[in-house]
């Protein structure tokens, strides 16, 4: 599986249950009438910490390979400056 497509999975996750905690409460409030953010204290705060930690993974999982194949191509960049660098001061040496 690609790491965007992981990581726009785990961001729909994080937005499925980031709703689904305001979607219970308001349910719940046509049967028991009470102040909306009772409601929401009273189903915790269990799936507002997993969108959370699901927001993050997602992100993660599309910036990481961004950012290792930049590094990779900076390395790359300085090996060949190094390599280009060693064969001008061999030139130079030699009589």
């Amino acid at each position: 599986m690609n790491n965007k497509t992981m990581g726009i999975i785990f961001i729909c996750i994080s937005a499925f249950l980031y709703g689904i905690r305001y979607l219970t409460a308001a349910i719940a409030g046509i049967y028991r009438p009470k102040m909306f953010e009772d409601l929401l204290s009273e189903f915790g705060k269990g799936p507002l910490i997993f969108s959370i930690i699901s927001l993050i993974i997602g992100i993660l999982c599309i910036i990481v390979p961004i950012i290792r194949k930049w590094l990779e191509d900076d390395m790359n960049k300085i090996k060949h400056n190094w390599e280009e660098l060693d064969q001008t001061d061999n030139a130079d040496r030699s009589p």
